[in-house]
């Protein structure tokens, strides 16, 4: 059959084939487009592992494997590494924190009588509640009614304490201060724990400045190194006792002489504290002598026309 070219349809049918072979045929596969997007997706891949690892490195808190089993590349954050996994059925345990609470002394020979930092630490904390809970609708707020916190204070002394007529039973004494430069102003506790609780808190509280005139001051607190005076010349003996004060720069040494023996006390951010073990009656007070860097006497309390030289 024909057509109106005149052509035999088979005719036609070859022409159309041959005139559009190329419409047809499929075309060659774009292979430098796809390889091309290939290495852009290889390099988003590496770049992306690259910055897991850093951050792995940055946080070695938890690490973790970079290819899950699928091997796309994503990060596989439900399977730890077992150098860090966690133990099954618990929560990972937080970072802690820093214990909170007082400074401890500079030296160990501080701590006498075999009383730890966290015993000497938990007495100030019972004792500066026992005090507050007494000022309680105390409308004034001074150094002497508002203790603050035990976390302010450093404690520079931890001793046993003795038990007299006027105080019965043995304890513990700790002595803590706190300094405030921003006022400027310096307190100045003494803590007696018996039992395990607040006996009592013996508190000074006032300038930074000397006001004896001199490079060294003595803290008459008549607490750490006497019996009560109701029982003068006659002391449970042997007796420990505790000595302290303050000093200025200037000072390199410090020494306490009590019944007989000397005592080299330590020094303490400014404080000096020197103990020792009274064997006999004794009637005078602590002789107390400062020196500098040259060995010179810098300061004698027996010089010092405000320091009492004979117990009460």
């Amino acid at each position: 059959m024909g057509n109106e070219h005149g052509k035999d349809f088979e005719a036609q049918v070859r022409d159309m084939m041959a005139e559009d072979a190329y419409t047809i045929r499929p075309s060659s596969a774009p292979y430098t487009a796809i390889r091309r997007k290939g290495t852009t997706e290889r390099r988003r891949r590496v770049a992306a592992a690259g910055a897991v690892l850093v951050a792995l490195a940055a946080a070695p808190v938890a690490a973790y494997a970079v290819n899950g089993n699928g091997g796309d590349g994503s990060v596989n954050t439900a399977a730890p590494l077992p150098s860090t996994r966690a133990s099954q059925g618990t929560s990972p345990t937080p970072a802690q924190s820093a214990p909170v609470g007082p400074t401890g002394p500079a030296t160990s020979r501080q701590l006498l009588d075999g009383i730890t930092l966290a015993q000497a630490a938990d007495g100030l904390e019972k004792c500066i509640a026992w005090r507050m809970e007494g000022q309680k609708g105390v409308s004034s707020r001074s150094p002497l009614t508002d203790l603050g916190d035990a976390a302010d204070y450093r404690i520079i002394l931890a001793l046993n304490s003795t038990g007299d007529s006027n105080a019965p039973g043995d304890g513990i004494y700790i002595v803590a201060v706190k300094e405030q430069t921003t006022k400027p102003q310096l307190t100045r506790l003494i803590c007696n724990i018996k039992d395990g609780k607040a006996e009592g808190v013996n508190i000074s509280a006032g300038s930074l400045k000397f006001d004896n005139g001199g490079p060294v001051m003595s803290d008459d607190n008549g607490k750490l190194d006497r019996q009560s005076s109701i029982d003068k010349g006659n002391w449970k003996l042997p007796f420990g006792w505790g000595s302290i004060g303050r000093y200025e720069s200037n000072v390199t040494r410090v020494t306490v002489s009590y019944g007989g023996s000397t005592s080299e006390a330590a020094l303490d951010h400014g404080w000096f504290v020197a103990t020792g073990t009274l064997n006999e009656q004794v009637t005078l007070a602590p002789h107390v002598k400062g020196y500098d860097n040259t060995g010179k006497v810098v300061y004698d309390s027996d010089n010092d026309a405000g320091y009492n030289k004979t117990l009460p």
